[in-house]
């Protein structure tokens, strides 16, 4: 069978999952069936828009926009705050479920997910029917509903995923591209935010179809290498595969897009503790210990940068993650906004292989390595009881107090 991928988007995650919780708590209104957002502060009105119910988006209401904005378009509409904890228990809830009609799925975000389900179609038949039975089960599993979309390429699928919702499967084959995707709004192709939309607009680009056509030196020269990426998703042109970490055994890490750009040094730090800890939990899980660790920047401009460092022994722990990143991430970064952070680790090593003593390690010397030993024989059983924990009762039963107030994006 050709590569087959599958996109699948639960439809407005954050809503969809408080709503569920609000009438399980007893609430007699669903807040899906209402002008309803969630985001931002109730009390003192600020922050932005997180997600949207569909009467909300009748108003005109958009996800990211200012919440006061909101409210002017809609006076009586219901805010509601966001429930971070919940929606990563709702996650892993989605993911665990998925891996077991396929195991080689690509979380990208907290409500998101590649499935190459050409590995189990032997097994589930047609590509499209198998969407649909995978969204009505979720629905009638999960009460929520999400869209699946359908394609020989990651890019399309995800375009795909985007065609009318909510809880619909649709395809987006690359010979589909010109009937389904060319006659489309260039603000409808991914990656393509509002800049380069009114940058497009002033070189007379105004569909998908338009992008796909124009002259990629021109491109080049108005929009960088921003503009060949453009040109080519406009054209169906995308090699990546379906990255899973069973399949990825040169390295496992984690990256997320914010919706805001970090600005500051705090902000950022926040994040990594964040992907520290996914990154060392899917390490743990792998059974794999890693002996260096790289971090991403993705500035607003789009320009990437990244540097790793090799670790004096390969680890699992966050805290030894998260530290050795933020010291990257102090080499790198230039002061400018920050659109997307990344942690990976790699040089991987089978959890328990024996690993070269260095001369400290050696019996009799220095009493503090000694006793670093020692810690971190603790840590390694206060990991093992973390991660049974999570095990149990989802990704999301214990938290790090600095990251409560983390914004998930």
């Amino acid at each position: 069978m050709q590569k087959t991928i599958f996109h699948i988007d639960v439809n407005s995650a954050y809503l969809s999952w408080s709503a569920l919780e609000n009438l399980s708590r007893g609430a007699d209104t669903d807040l899906r069936d209402i002008p309803s957002i969630i985001g931002g502060d109730m009390e003192k009105r600020h922050g932005v828009v997180l997600a949207k119910s569909i009467p909300a988006k009748a108003y005109g209401i958009k996800t990211g926009e200012p919440i006061v904005h909101a409210m002017r378009k809609c006076p009586h509409l219901t805010l509601y705050p966001p429930d971070h904890a919940l929606y990563r228990r709702r996650s892993a809830e989605l993911m665990d479920f998925l891996s077991h009609i396929c195991p080689d799925i690509e979380q990208v975000s907290v409500d998101e997910c590649y499935m190459d389900y050409a590995s189990v179609a032997a097994q589930y038949g047609e590509p499209y029917n198998a969407a649909v039975k995978i969204k009505d089960t979720i629905f009638q599993k999960f009460g929520y509903t999400v869209n699946i979309g359908i394609s020989d390429r990651k890019v399309l699928a995800k375009m795909a995923s985007d065609f009318k919702k909510p809880n619909l499967a649709h395809t987006l084959y690359s010979k589909e591209i010109q009937e389904k995707m060319w006659p489309l709004p260039v603000s409808s192709l991914y990656m393509c935010g509002h800049s380069s939309v009114e940058t497009l607009r002033k070189l007379e680009i105004l569909t998908i179809g338009d992008l796909a056509s124009a002259d990629r030196s021109i491109l080049a020269a108005h929009l960088k290498s921003h503009g060949i990426m453009l040109w080519e998703y406009a054209n169906g042109i995308d090699a990546s595969e379906v990255i899973t970490e069973h399949m990825d055994l040169k390295g496992i890490g984690n990256s997320i897009t914010l919706k805001e750009d970090a600005l500051t040094r705090e902000d950022a730090f926040r994040v990594l503790l964040s992907l520290a800890e996914t990154v060392a939990g899917r390490l743990r899980k792998s059974h794999q210990t890693a002996g260096m660790v790289s971090t991403e920047i993705k500035y607003h401009t789009f320009r990437k940068v990244s540097h790793q460092l090799t670790l004096q022994d390969p680890v699992s722990s966050a805290d030894i993650i998260y530290h050795n990143a933020c010291l990257l991430f102090d080499e790198l970064w230039d002061g400018s906004p920050i659109r997307l952070l990344g942690i990976r680790t790699s040089k991987l090593s089978p959890e328990g292989e024996p690993v070269q003593l260095s001369l400290f390690d050696l019996p009799g010397v220095r009493a503090d390595h000694k006793d670093a030993a020692i810690s971190s024989s603790k840590q390694q059983k206060l990991n093992q009881a973390l991660d049974s924990i999570r095990k149990k009762y989802g990704e999301g039963a214990v938290i790090r107090g600095s990251l409560l107030h983390i914004k998930d994006d």
